[in-house]
Order: C-alpha cells, then sequence, then structure tokens
C-alpha cells in the first residue's frame, strides 16, 4: 500500500510521549478519574432508548426546540443559519474519498458538518429535497471501500456522522439506507476499532490526549445505533467507552487546563460533549463526564486562553481566536450551568462560521436559561500538565493580557517552550508566539514531525525550538524534551504574580532556575528569572518574540507597533544590553514564515554572574 508508512505514525507518536506523562502524572499526584460503568447486554436492553431521535435529541428536546423557535429571536437567527449553510451544501458536490497525505479527515469532518446541519433542517422543515440530498451523501459514504483506519480519527468522524444521520431522519430514509449505514458503522467503524497490531489493541483506546475522546466518542455513536444489529458488539463498546474516557478526562485535572491548548481543547471537548449529550439522550445518564473532576472547568481556561484581541495564548500547536465553532461549544456548558459567561452571543445572534458541529449546537443553544453572570476572572491559574496563568484587568481596561506557561514538551502537540508568555497592550500584541505549522506540507516531504526524542529532527523547527519561544535557554541547547516545570507559587495581592520551576527544563545546566511573571501595574509586566548556575553552565539568553519595530536602547529596547510603543527596561542585572535576530525569513527553509518575526536577547555569560547566582528582571511598559 502507498501509504503504509503512516500506519505506524500514530503508534510512535503515542510512544515518544508516554515517558514524560507518567513523570508530569507523578508531579501532580492526580488519582484516574472513574465513570460508573453498568453497561451490559442486559442493562442495554432495558435502558435504551428504543426509537429514535435519541442521539443528542429526544422528543422532548426536539418539541421544546421547536417551541422555542417560535419565540427566541436568537434561536431564529441560528436557525436561519443552518438553512443557509443547507442550500450552501446543496450547490456542492457529493462527497467522496479523498486522502491528503494519509488523513481523510477533512471529508468525514465536512460529512459530519452536513448530516447536522441537513439532519436537522429537514427535522423541522420537512424538506424532501434535504432528505434526499442526506440519503446521497450516506449511501456515498457507506459505500467507501473503508474510512481510512490507518487515521483512525477519520473513522471516528465519519461513524457518529453516519449515526447521527440515520438516527435523526432514518424513519424517512429508505429502509435500505439505513441498513447500508448500520452495517457500514459496524464494518468500517466498530469492527476496524478492535483490529490489533502486532498483537496491541489500537493505542488511542487508552490514550490521554484528544484522540481518545474522538475515537471513544465516535464509536459510541455506532454502538447506539446499531445496537439492535449486533448487542454484543454493542455493548463491549460502550463498555469499552466508559471504562477509557477517563483517560482523557484526566487532562483536565485538577483546574481545567487542556495541556495541548485551545484550539486542541476544542477539539477535545467537543467528542467528549458528544459522548455525554448521547449518552444522556439514549440511556439517560452520562455516568460521570459532566462530574469528572477538572473537565467542568474546562470553559473557563479555555476563556482564559482568549486574549482582549480574541487571539489566542496559542501555546503547543495552537492557532487562531475565538469563534463560532469555540461559542457552539461553550453554549452547552451554557445550557449545563445557565450562566452567561459561557454564552457568547455576538457569534450566536449573528452567525457566520459555527463549525462542523452547528446542527447539534441549536440542541444545547436551545436548553439555556440564564441563571447567573459570572465574570471573567482577572488573574486565573491553572495546574496540570502543562499549568499556566493569566493576567488582565477589570473591565478589559488597557486590553491587558499577560498569559505565561510552564510544563513540558512531552505532551502530544507539545513544544519547548516552557516559561514563556504573551503579552497584549492597548490593542497590540507585543510579545507572541509562533503558534502552529501545517502537518501536511511536513508530511509531504517526509519530516519527522511525530517523534519527539531528544535528539529527534522536531526540535529543529522555529515553532517547536524554544528558541522560537519567549523563555530561557542554556548554553545555547534544547529544553529536556521530558522535563517538567511545574507551577509551585502564586501571588494574588495587588501585584499578582505565578512562579514556574524550570530546574528541570535545564537538566544538569544549572542547579536551579525560577521564573516569575507578575502584573506590576495596569499598562506593565515584569519577569523576573533566579538562576543558580554550576560548572556546566556556559551562558544564560533570555528570549523574547515580537513582529514589533525595535529600537535598542541603553537599558533596554522600545518596541514599536500599530503607532503604539511599549518599552523593555532592563532593571538586573546591570551593563546587559539587547542583541536583536531578525528571524525573516527563518533559519530553515521548511520553518513557517512569519512577516517581521525577530527575537529580542539578553545573553548572559556564566563567567560574568557573581556568587553563581543570576538575577534577571525585565518590565514592559507601555506609554
Amino acid at each position: 500500500m502507498k501509504n503504509s508508512k503512516w500506519f505506524i505514525l500514530p503508534i510512535g507518536f503515542f510512544l515518544i510521549w508516554i515517558t514524560g506523562f507518567i513523570k508530569t502524572l507523578e508531579a501532580q499526584d492526580a488519582p484516574l478519574p472513574k465513570l460508573s460503568n453498568p453497561v451490559t447486554v442486559k442493562y442495554l436492553k432495558k435502558k435504551l432508548r428504543k426509537s429514535s431521535p435519541k442521539l443528542i435529541l429526544t422528543p422532548t428536546l426536539e418539541h421544546h426546540l421547536k417551541r422555542k423557535l417560535q419565540q427566541d429571536e436568537l434561536l431564529k437567527e441560528y436557525y436561519q443559519y443552518l438553512i443557509k449553510a443547507s442550500e450552501e451544501i446543496m450547490e456542492k458536490p457529493v462527497l467522496v474519498k479523498k486522502l491528503k497525505g494519509f488523513r481523510m479527515l477533512a471529508v468525514s469532518a465536512e460529512m459530519v458538518n452536513r448530516a447536522g446541519i441537513l439532519g436537522m433542517v429537514y427535522r423541522i422543515d420537512k424538506d424532501s429535497k434535504i432528505l434526499k440530498r442526506l440519503n446521497e451523501e450516506i449511501v456515498s459514504v457507506c459505500h467507501f471501500d473503508n474510512w481510512n483506519p490507518q487515521h483512525f480519527l477519520d473513522v471516528a468522524e465519519m461513524s457518529f456522522a453516519v449515526a447521527l444521520a440515520i438516527d435523526w431522519t432514518g424513519e424517512w430514509l429508505p429502509p435500505s439506507t439505513v441498513e447500508l449505514a448500520k452495517t457500514s458503522l459496524i464494518e468500517k467503524g466498530l469492527k476496524p476499532s478492535y483490529k490489533e497490531k502486532n498483537g496491541h489493541p489500537m493505542w488511542w483506546i487508552t490514550s490521554h490526549n484528544n484522540w481518545n475522546a474522538v475515537c471513544h466518542g465516535g464509536m459510541l455513536a455506532a454502538a447506539l445505533m446499531t445496537f439492535d444489529k449486533n448487542p454484543e458488539l454493542a455493548a463491549k463498546t460502550i463498555q469499552r467507552v466508559l471504562d477509557n474516557l477517563p483517560n482523557s478526562l484526566l487532562e483536565y485535572v485538577p483546574d481545567g487546563v487542556y495541556p495541548e491548548g485551545p484550539s486542541y481543547w476544542i477539539y477535545g471537548t467537543s467528542y467528549t460533549i458528544l459522548a455525554s449529550s448521547m449518552l444522556s439522550s439514549a440511556l439517560g445518564q452520562d455516568f460521570g463526564i459532566y462530574e469528572s473532576k477538572g473537565f467542568k472547568k474546562g470553559p473557563d481556561f479555555y476563556l482564559q486562553s482568549v486574549a482582549p484581541s480574541g487571539e489566542y495564548f496559542n501555546y503547543c500547536d495552537s492557532d487562531g481566536r475565538l469563534s463560532g465553532p469555540g461559542a457552539v461549544l461553550l453554549s452547552w456548558f451554557a445550557a449545563k450551568t445557565g450562566d452567561k459567561k459561557y454564552f457568547i452571543k455576538k457569534f450566536l445572534e449573528n452567525p457566520k462560521d459555527l463549525g462542523r458541529f452547528a446542527g447539534p449546537g441549536i440542541v444545547w443553544l436551545s436548553e439555556y436559561k440564564m441563571q447567573k453572570n459570572t465574570p471573567l476572572a482577572t488573574r486565573w491559574f491553572g495546574k496540570g500538565r502543562n499549568p499556566v496563568a493569566f493576567f488582565r484587568n477589570e473591565d478589559n481596561k488597557n486590553q491587558y493580557y499577560l498569559a505565561a506557561k510552564g510544563g513540558t514538551a512531552s505532551v502530544t502537540h507539545g513544544n519547548m517552550d516552557a516559561g514563556t508568555f504573551v503579552f497584549e497592550l492597548d490593542g497590540v500584541r507585543w510579545v507572541i508566539d509562533p503558534g502552529n505549522q501545517n502537518y501536511y506540507a511536513l508530511n509531504k516531504i517526509g519530516f519527522n514531525l511525530a517523534d519527539g526524542c531528544q535528539e529527534c529532527e522536531r526540535w529543529t523547527l522555529l515553532t517547536k525550538s524554544n528558541k522560537g519561544h519567549s523563555t530561557i535557554t542554556i548554553n545555547d541547547e534544547r529544553h529536556n524534551a521530558y522535563g517538567y516545570a511545574p507551577l509551585t507559587s502564586i501571588e494574588k495581592g495587588n501585584k499578582p504574580g505565578a512562579t514556574f520551576d524550570m530546574t528541570e527544563i535545564f537538566k544538569g545546566k544549572v542547579y536551579s532556575a525560577n521564573r516569575t511573571f507578575i502584573k506590576d501595574s495596569d499598562h506593565s509586566a515584569m519577569i523576573e528569572d533566579h538562576i543558580v548556575i554550576n560548572d556546566s553552565t556556559k551562558d544564560i539568553v533570555w528570549g523574547l518574540m515580537t513582529v514589533a519595530d525595535v529600537d535598542i536602547t541603553d537599558n533596554g529596547a522600545i518596541l514599536k507597533q500599530d503607532g503604539k510603543q511599549l518599552h523593555l527596561k532592563i532593571l538586573s542585572p546591570d551593563d546587559i544590553h539587547v542583541s536583536l535576530i531578525s528571524l525573516d525569513p527563518p533559519p530553515l527553509e521548511i520553518d513557517k514564515i512569519i512577516r517581521n518575526l525577530k527575537r529580542i536577547e539578553l545573553r548572559i555569560p556564566a563567567w560574568t554572574v557573581k556568587n553563581e547566582e543570576c538575577t534577571i528582571k525585565v518590565r514592559l511598559v507601555g506609554d
């Protein structure tokens, strides 16, 4: 097979990070969440809703939705978006199997989008043209030779899409289509999930990243819709979901911080939400998913990851900004809590792009009823495998935003970015993160993006290396790929701050290292590094990534962007001057190009450090 080499990619990806996961798990001392699991064939015969709709939607929820559609203007606007989106789908060709590299994920994701939108619009309007088109889509994807099990996310999303389509419209579809769909869910979805490689089960079954949530969520949908065809397989699969979904729920412990960053919070959390919602609608309970420790705090982490500009604190492989898809997921938490904080009205009252879960989203939105309006915290700290700290002003004054992280490169999608931060003031992002880099372009040239060993080529990329982030570098060498920088101290007074212990990140190159971020006024931030050197320390480099224009001064620099200025002032040590490294063009031809990117450096030779203790204090202050 042409792409057979990619079969090993996810397994290698998993093995690389497992060592780091175990280490950071020990550091957190976090027990694995546990879900109740009474599922057997007998239990399902008694508890599983006999008729459709039973995935996310129920007859009671549908009745409530249709009644509210007559009264709620915002819900009407949302539904008009679904109608418009269904019309756009009708103008496109029916989906065909098409791989991009070794992935079919774009096709599967689009089928999720089409199933949800066409299915919901048909249930409400009963337009025969909509049903005909949805039938064509189902038949087409079910005639694919397979759903691309070499990249099992593709199978999972396609399984969810097909299951949702026949649940929401099956009673009106040709019986032959429903039969074809159920057979495909079993043969192309469920059964491949049990195939072993070299005597080992699919790696995602027990993994702790977004694959766990997405794959189990897809298999859950398939099992719920095929219980009548194969009760034993369905029961076994639902048991497996409830036994293993806690592995990805552990990622949110203890404070809701998602280690893979805000972009992947959306992906992993979406299928956890779907699992909870499907179990509740089909079986009457979600067996403890929503109440699991940390998970319900996830939306607070996500909202904190959004700066006043709307852009993410885009660490790991995150990029982008708060938009429709994020607002749709937050509406589920809004419905659960009644908290207006999670109800992002501006994306829902004038919807444009609500993502592939827009269909289910109208169900969640219809359930929202405001009970409270909790303000977004101006200082928020979260521990976990990639601990973070966020600082902002009351009432969005000055659009102040300081976001920092510790953690480890050994998380999925991780970078050597422990100690990095972003800083916004007066509507300008002065300190940036380079963000994500296109996977496909790298895969296409055979670049080994998945392996994350200390000497692996992943870390040669600017977006992955510590030299591409606003952190400390020792001896011009890489961070320790498996080191962990915990959040060790929090100050909540008039000058709130957070300290990360960076010692493990430098693995023997220093005796100790601690980095502290302080919001010392409404228009400034202080970064303090306290490093005790040892005989292995040659030099210390303090780095800051920016796309602003930079003028070097006697005691620091002036950054200029969008007609505004930010002063970088070196308070300690004395007699240290700024160096400016241009990164446009970047070091490698395959590096991500970021226009006007540069690194501000403070370089401190070890021989200049007195009494082996080095303190670096840098203040960033606006006009």
